[in-house]
């Protein structure tokens, strides 16, 4: 299990980087990228700190520890530009806090996200198919998520990304130590967004071929 979206209590987050890190490889998470809440207000300050302890912990544990960076509600004429900024300041991942049916996220995240050159549109809601083929194109991985609320829309994400052949990774979304889920737990999700055995295995290499990049 690879988990590329978790916060801290760099922004809404329950842990320090430490013990999320510590809980998340007792759950059998081999790599797991940090990416609080961001916008221009505070990228300057998180992720010089989690590059930190990234570093530090990638020393000496088994589990791959990433910086990275959620750009959360940022209007979407911004998002190009807050991309470019957080992997100039070193994050590894990055993730757009996509257009959840739960929360009123401006219209136009997603696109400028995948445009913008994310790693990551999370929990992209009611995405349209445009937008997935534009995702499917350009490289840009599509969440389905185990975060609940966010989770509503998986199965519109996971019909639409198989329709076009976009690339799906499953992640937790956590922000408490109960968020974290193991290898078992991802499939039930997955399987219940209405994937297959072999598109279930296919997300999880998704998640292997990213961090590759990185």
């Amino acid at each position: 299990m690879i988990d590329l979206h978790t916060h801290t209590v760099f922004s809404d987050g329950e842990l320090i980087p430490a013990e999320l890190v510590r809980r998340a490889q007792i759950k059998g998470i081999r790599a797991i990228a940090i990416t609080d809440h961001m916008d221009s207000s505070n990228m300057d300050f998180i992720i010089p700190r989690v590059l930190r302890i990234a570093r530090e912990l990638n020393e000496i544990l088994p589990i791959r520890v990433m910086a990275g960076t959620e750009l959360t509600h940022v209007p979407p004429e911004l998002i190009p530009d807050k991309i470019k900024h957080a992997r100039e300041l070193g994050a590894e991942i990055v993730v757009i806090h996509g257009e959840t049916i739960v929360e009123p996220v401006a219209e136009g995240t997603n696109r400028a996200g995948i445009l913008g050159g994310a790693d990551i549109i999370a929990h992209p809601g009611l995405i349209t198919e445009e937008d997935v083929k534009l995702a499917a194109e350009r490289g840009v991985f599509l969440e389905i998520t185990a975060r609940k609320g966010h989770s509503l829309a998986n199965g519109h994400v996971a019909a639409l990304a198989r329709r076009h052949n976009a690339r799906l990774v499953i992640n937790t979304d956590a922000h408490s130590p109960s968020d974290l889920i193991d290898r078992d737990f991802a499939e039930k999700v997955l399987r219940a967004a209405g994937l297959d055995s072999s598109e279930v295995n296919k997300v999880f290499s998704n998640a292997e071929e990213l961090i590759s990049r990185v």
